[in-house]
């Protein structure tokens, strides 16, 4: 009997190990934009978001009056997908009182179908609307899984 029991704790253990839940992080530094995003999204069916936390600095002087820093939570991510080696985040920050009515959006594609990886690298989209004229600007990420 406890040989039966033993078997089936680790048979269990090894379902658990194998259907654990997803984390990613991605950054980036560059001369538009500092940023940090971290996600995590459970294996099983509809891969529901469990954690997420992100923040940004726009460098760009114009727009750092209202985003020089920002941090978000899981209500800012609006969009994400991951299957495969494909990794997509999308983070809308629909300002509010403090930005006047000016929004965010920040769009992460990183990784490749087919070729799974620990550590992957992608590109990023910012765009901030609705100040004196649109803001849009494109830079490297960098992406892995913990």
């Amino acid at each position: 009997m406890w040989r039966g029991m033993i078997v089936l704790a680790g048979l269990l253990g090894a379902a658990g190990t194998a259907h654990a839940d997803s984390h990613y992080f991605c950054s980036a530094d560059d001369k538009e934009a500092r940023f940090t995003l971290e996600s995590g999204f459970e294996s099983n069916g509809g891969h529901r978001l469990n954690h997420f936390r992100g923040a940004l600095a726009v460098k760009d002087e114009s727009q750092s009056a209202i985003f020089g820093k920002r941090v978000f939570e899981s209500r800012h991510l609006t969009n994400h997908w991951s299957r495969d080696g494909e990794l997509l985040l999308e983070v809308f920050d629909p300002g509010g009182d403090d930005t006047g009515g000016v929004t965010l959006d920040l769009v992460v594609v990183a990784g490749e179908r087919g070729k799974a990886a620990a550590n992957f690298s992608g590109t990023y989209s910012l765009t901030i609307e609705g100040g004196s004229k649109p803001y849009a600007v494109e830079g490297k990420v960098t992406c892995g899984t913990k």
